[in-house]
């Protein structure tokens, strides 16, 4: 496999990471980061980040809208609900364990 190839494929796996995402919005992010280490906003983060060290101009809320599919206001608003006691224990308790992105300045 060529290296070209290798970055087609990861790209096309990455779309349909974000497609099964943008699908699945009863997937709070907060269960994600408490099972998983990282959500969408983790997700925003990492392509922000590819984004500035190729210098490409982003900002986060467009990074955060290529990964939601539309405003993260809009997609807070329609789905994003109240964490609850134990989920925000749990996000505690699993923080070691959640993913440490570095965002080069822009």
């Amino acid at each position: 496999m060529t290296e070209e190839d290798r970055i087609e494929l990861e790209a096309a796996a990455f779309r349909g990471l974000i497609g099964h995402l943008q699908n699945r919005n009863d997937v709070q992010n907060i269960d994600l980061m408490n099972l998983a280490g990282f959500c969408r906003n983790c997700l925003s983060k990492w392509y922000l980040a590819a984004a500035r060290e190729r210098d490409l101009p982003m900002t986060d809320e467009e990074a955060r809208e290529a990964i939601y599919g539309m405003p993260y206001s809009d997609w807070k608003a329609k789905h994003q609900q109240e964490a609850t006691p134990e989920q925000k224990r749990l996000y505690k308790e699993t923080a070691p364990q959640h993913a440490v992105i570095d965002i080069p300045a822009a």
